[in-house]
């Protein structure tokens, strides 16, 4: 018989290699999305066309955009996460495939003419809704597992980043279920023969999936840079603590309005209140708070090692 082989542990070379493949690809998969984004962008202005609607432009840059950022800082803040290292490659390889995959047939449709979402008017199309559908569930999915991690003891993270990752998770999450509801709603009109009300109202919590969306690296990158500062942790645990009360109601009263049907703020205008909501009390903060001088604290939020 042959000997079963020995357990892989976390320092061997084969885990080690993992873990860096689980960082090289999804920081590549990252940066080509924010250039799909810039090349569609290009073509926009030269080529010209609506920005709503079914058919546009708009969606390759707006979908290259957030995905683009989503999987860079997923990548990032997979580190801080008390997770075990294939998990961590396991978890991370799936955001960035159903990333890379939901963002590439939203450019396949749009460069076919041809809507991408709610569109069963040949097997191909309806192929590519169903698949969209599927990766939608895929970025829940593991959305909700890293959110579970993060609310695990992770004492090695400073309370601050601690704190910002839970809310931000949260919140991604948050967002994710807005746009489960939009596709479980259009794909529901559009079964029932209504496929041009599916287009036109399936976006109604669109500023809500906005809003909470790009929390989770907003808030992560607050406490980042809240703790390159001297103030004391308890001063920058409690600035983190009003700016993520802060963040949750503006979320709460654009998701309430959106539900309402109020239309107070485009998805774009939202993303802006967000990061100004979150970035504002930093710049108060380091501008008449902070003492001058840089914190010996390691890059990743980490606590300094004993």
């Amino acid at each position: 018989m042959t000997a079963a082989a020995p357990p892989v542990r976390a320092g061997e070379p084969g885990v080690r290699d993992l873990v860096r493949s689980a960082r090289r690809i999804p920081v590549g998969a990252g940066l080509l999305l924010l250039a799909s984004a810039a090349f569609h962008t290009a073509v926009l202005v030269l080529d010209g066309g609506p920005w709503d609607g079914p058919v546009s432009w708009r969606k390759p840059i707006t979908f290259g955009l957030s995905f683009g950022i989503s999987v860079l800082t997923v990548t990032w803040i997979c580190r801080l996460l008390p997770l075990a290292a294939r998990t961590r490659a396991l978890l991370l390889g799936a955001f960035t495939a159903a990333s890379v995959l939901e963002t590439g047939l939203i450019t396949l449709q749009a460069w076919r003419g041809v809507p991408s979402h709610f569109n069963t008017e040949t097997t191909f199309d309806t192929l590519v809704t169903r698949a969209l559908a599927a990766g939608g569930v895929t970025l829940v999915v593991v959305v909700v597992a890293l959110t579970v991690a993060a609310l695990r003891p992770a004492p090695a993270v400073d309370p601050g980043m601690r704190l910002a990752l839970r809310a931000g998770l949260v919140a991604l999450t948050g967002s994710m279920a807005a746009g489960a509801v939009m596709i479980a709603y259009g794909l529901t009109l559009e079964g029932a023969g209504r496929a041009a009300e599916a287009y036109r109202s399936a976006g109604f919590l669109r500023p809500a999936h906005a809003v909470t969306m790009h929390a989770v690296l907003l808030l992560p990158a607050l406490a980042r840079l809240l703790s390159r500062t001297r103030r004391p942790e308890a001063e920058r645990l409690r600035l983190i603590r009003l700016t993520v009360a802060a963040y949750g109601a503006v979320a709460a009263l654009v998701t309430a309005a959106a539900a309402a049907g109020l239309t107070f703020a485009s998805p774009a205008t939202t993303a802006a209140v967000s990061a100004g909501v979150t970035m504002i009390p930093a710049g108060a903060f380091l501008a008449f708070g902070a003492s001058p001088g840089v914190r010996d604290d390691p890059a990743d939020g980490r606590r300094p090692s004993s």
